[in-house]
Parts: structure tokens; C-alpha cells; sequence
């Protein structure tokens, strides 16, 4: 057998069906439609739609809240960050920012930063720039000789709404 001689399993991939091809073909003319109505033209969009009745969708009662105001932060734990220091994956001269934790494959999306949570133990001396630390990391990184810099990050809503603000005000003037 040669590479050129594979061949899928007879009726293993069977050609889609074309319909409105003529009369012949079994799915001519409305082409398996039917005739008239919503359903039978294109542009069809149905889907829960209960012939008037209230859709389920709308009838189930809506539980929880999402805050569109919440800041989206990169949770990481000292303990991930210490097995990194131990296996030499990551660098202990110069400050860890959230670029640094990133390219460490630590800090995964948190598009207004990281936070550091104190899960684990910890023994680097290491300078971290974060968006924010709990209690019992800072106090551990402090512990182990290291420092935590918080800075503020302005989030993707703030800038946005700096962004429009200031189009405004060129256009005012």
C-alpha cells in the first residue's frame, strides 16, 4: 500500500444535497420547502418563537446580577510563582510585572491587570508592580525579603469613556 493509494471507506463521505436543480431531481421547484410562508423564504429567523405565546426563554424568571463595572484581574497565586523560581522558568533580578507573568505563562487575560493572592508558600526574594495584592501575599513577599508595588490601572471602561470625552471637547471647540 502507498500513500497514494488511501481511500476513504466507500459511502463514508457522502456529497450534500443540492435542491432546486429541476423537476428530475426529486428536490426541484421549491426545493423541499413547501409553499408560501416564513418558513419557506430565506431570511428566516424563528427560533423560539412559539406562535405568539410567550417564548420560554421570557417566561423563566432571571436570577443573578454581572457588574459591568467589574475589573478583570489576572488571579495569581505566590505558590505558582515559586514553583516557576525553583524550576529557573523565572527570573528573580528586576520587578515582575503583568508583562513578565504573562510571558511566564502565569497571569492568563486580566485585561486591567494582576493581583497577587497568598496561596502557597514563598521564599523569593522577588520585586513585584501589580494591580493589586491581598493581605497575606504582600505580607509573605515582605516576609521573604521581596516588595509589592501597587500601581492603578485604569480600567477598559475609564479609558473608553476618557477616550469619548476628550472627542467631545475637540469637537466642541
Amino acid at each position: 500500500m502507498k500513500l497514494n493509494d488511501i481511500r476513504d471507506n466507500k459511502g463514508a463521505r457522502k456529497s450534500r444535497v443540492r435542491v432546486g436543480r429541476g423537476i428530475g431531481s426529486g428536490l426541484g421547484k421549491t426545493a423541499g420547502r413547501g409553499q408560501k410562508g416564513a418558513k419557506s423564504r430565506s431570511g428566516v429567523s424563528i427560533a423560539g418563537f412559539e406562535g405568539g405565546q410567550m417564548p420560554l426563554h421570557m417566561r423563566l424568571p432571571k436570577r443573578g446580577f454581572n457588574n459591568i463595572f467589574a475589573k478583570d484581574y489576572a488571579e495569581v497565586n505566590l505558590g505558582a510563582i515559586q514553583k516557576l523560581v525553583d524550576l529557573g522558568k523565572l527570573s528573580t533580578d528586576g520587578t515582575l510585572d503583568h508583562d513578565a507573568l504573562k510571558a511566564a505563562g502565569l497571569a492568563r487575560g486580566g485585561k486591567d491587570g494582576v493581583r497577587l493572592l497568598g496561596k502557597g508558600d514563598f521564599s523569593a526574594k522577588l520585586a513585584f508592580r501589580v494591580a493589586g495584592a491581598s493581605k497575606g501575599a504582600r505580607e509573605a513577599v515582605e516576609a521573604a525579603g521581596g516588595s509589592v508595588e501597587v500601581i492603578e490601572v485604569v480600567s477598559a471602561a475609564d479609558k473608553a469613556a476618557a477616550k469619548k470625552n476628550s472627542v467631545k471637547k475637540r469637537k466642541d471647540a
